[in-house]
């Protein structure tokens, strides 16, 4: 699974603006890239945290918290699902991806548990 970390323009919300249509135009090609390959199982894009809940598990009990949430850094934006023979492919593939932010930004990939 791989996430395109949050910044704080993607907390603010989507901008429809000429680099936020551009930016999306390059995703969609890298999408199309992946789905001919046959890597590309799933993508969206979330909502920013002001639209979300966490909910906190302690034992039995369990507390609501309201978005907007801190530490922006360690937020999820958006994700893809990607079907990948190891790390090194899914790498080489995020290396491709344009930049899906203003600024600066991170993709994590993370591996599915494997019961095997």
């Amino acid at each position: 699974m791989v996430f395109v970390k949050a910044t704080e323009d993607s907390e603010e919300g989507f901008v429809d603006d000429a680099w936020s249509a551009e930016m999306m135009a390059a995703m969609g090609r890298f999408n199309d890239e992946l789905r001919a390959a046959g890597v590309l199982i799933m993508a969206d894009g979330l909502k920013p945290t002001s639209e979300a809940k966490r909910v906190a598990f302690d034992g039995p009990g369990r507390t609501v918290i309201d978005g907007p949430f801190a530490e922006t850094r360690e937020l999820v934006a958006g994700f893809w699902l990607w079907e990948v023979k190891d790390m090194d492919e899914a790498v080489a593939w995020v290396k491709r991806c344009p930049n899906p932010m203003r600024t600066a930004s991170e993709i994590d990939i993370r591996p599915l548990f494997d019961r095997d």
